[in-house]
């Protein structure tokens, strides 16, 4: 599976809001310290077989991942620490301000919009482009497949980004009993879904084609929240992509959407993402490209929660096969 994002094609008409997303300093750089421990690690590595004879997935370093993601998502942190132990509670049980360091600033904020709240650090762990964090709070059940193909899939993905050309997992894991050995049994939730995807984005006004080889999975707690995660494969993994002609890099460094219910019918999303798209596009014309495509996404995403046949086939799917009735050797009692 994959989790990745391009950017629109109304540049004419985003033209104006870029100078409003850049900082008052005139730079747009905020610096934090690098993280220390690598995600990958190419002479210390953890394999497990792909549902593709002979075809191994290197593994993340699961705490480093999680520990990332937990400090620039505070709502995944909650999710991680409550475990499935009572109601998620959402944004309202958030702290803001577990990771000071971090200095995220305001780029919209509004709490009648659908995504009532982005922030994003420019030039995050120097790499050159920013992270962005968006926050909003939907109608209808939690239901993680359903946000998750919102995102993964070229049926979901094409109603949102006009960029997308191909979306696909192309190495499920051959049993996700593997990934919870790895992470460590109920640590982080039950990865019931992980794999290696390839994105294909077409191409722009002045940007060629693009492609993506990320690592991505679904962690369900038993509370009924979610983490979706994704990052960028390493170069020594170049061996997996697809047949063909290669196109430029772009890189997901960093994915994650957190997924708290709320009530019965609502449940509150964070979404984390830093993209680097690749090229010399300058960051401070394609950010508000990406912000824009986010929007879409989140606007796309209330029309699946609130359409009943769309919710309803998903929700029937969720009834025949519930977390609490697996009975995998690794789901903790």
């Amino acid at each position: 599976m994959i989790f990745s994002i391009s950017w629109t094609t109304t540049i004419l008409s985003l033209v104006t809001k870029v100078i409003l997303l850049t900082s008052s300093n005139g730079t747009g750089l905020h610096f934090v310290s690098a993280f220390q421990t690598p995600i990958f690690e190419k002479s210390v590595s953890k394999t497990a077989p792909s549902k593709s004879e002979g075809v191994e997935i290197q593994l993340p370093n699961f705490d480093e991942l999680f520990g990332r993601i937990q400090k620039v998502s505070p709502l995944a942190k909650l999710v991680i620490e409550q475990s499935g132990s009572g109601p998620g509670g959402g944004f309202a049980k958030i702290d803001d301000n577990h990771e000071p360091s971090m200095k995220w600033k305001k780029v919209e904020s509004n709490k009648r919009k659908i995504v009532h709240q982005i922030e994003k650090i420019d030039n995050f762990q120097d790499l050159g482009c920013p992270i962005i964090r968006m926050r909003s709070s939907l109608q209808g059940q939690c239901i993680p497949k359903l946000f998750a193909d919102i995102i993964t899939t070229l049926e979901g993905r094409k109603n949102w980004d006009p960029q997308i050309a191909g979306v696909q997992e192309i190495y499920p894991i051959y049993d996700t009993d593997m990934a919870n050995l790895a992470m460590g049994v109920g640590k982080y939730g039950d990865c019931c879904r992980l794999g290696v995807g390839y994105v294909q984005l077409k191409s722009n006004i002045g940007v060629d084609p693009r492609e993506q080889l990320t690592i991505a999975g679904v962690q369900e707690f038993e509370n009924g929240s979610a983490l979706l995660w994704a990052t960028e494969m390493e170069e020594w993994n170049n061996h997996l992509f697809p047949p063909g002609p290669r196109c430029t890099r772009a890189k997901t460094h960093l994915f994650s959407v957190a997924l708290v219910p709320t009530g019965q019918d609502s449940f509150d999303v964070e979404y984390i993402l830093q993209f680097e798209l690749g090229g010399k596009m300058p960051t401070f014309f394609s950010t508000p490209l990406l912000i824009e495509t986010l929007k879409n996404m989140f606007v796309y995403a209330k029309s699946c929660f609130e359409d009943e046949n769309v919710f309803n086939s998903y929700l029937e799917e969720q009834k025949k096969n519930p977390l609490e009735d697996r009975h995998s050797i690794l789901m903790t009692p």
